[in-house]
């Protein structure tokens, strides 16, 4: 599916996302990927969504956002209560959903001018 969004020069959007992909500024990208509107992280995590761990959720944590979205493939998975602790003594927020809500979501906080981070799991 593509996205289209209104004045966000300068930031990355996803412009699609599909089976085992995502798009930013038109660049595909297959591999777990962190993104902020200011930069890219692609390889946050090597883990699936079943070996995901606190270090993950750890460097999520530590980026100037305000809220952190977890996208988890193609379904909605919340990860266990014990690996989202870093997120909770960083008082970040979150918000767990499956990568196309995830993009789409983060898309529109970034044209609201939020602080977001999307963490999207594609592997």
């Amino acid at each position: 599916m593509k996205l289209q969004l209104e004045n966000t020069d300068g930031l990355n959007t996803f412009t699609a996302y599909g089976e085992g992909y995502v798009s930013v500024n038109g660049i595909r990208h297959n591999c777990n990927l962190a993104v902020l509107p200011d930069r890219l992280l692609p390889n946050w995590t090597l883990a699936t969504f079943e070996t995901l761990g606190a270090a993950d959720l750890e460097l999520l944590a530590s980026l100037d956002a305000e809220i952190i979205l977890l996208g988890t493939g193609k379904q909605l998975r919340f990860p266990s209560p014990e690996l989202l602790r870093p997120l909770v003594q960083a008082q970040k927020g979150l918000e767990v959903m499956d990568l196309p809500a995830a993009c789409r979501t983060y898309n529109i906080l970034i044209g609201e001018g939020r602080k977001v981070a999307a963490g999207l799991l594609l592997v």
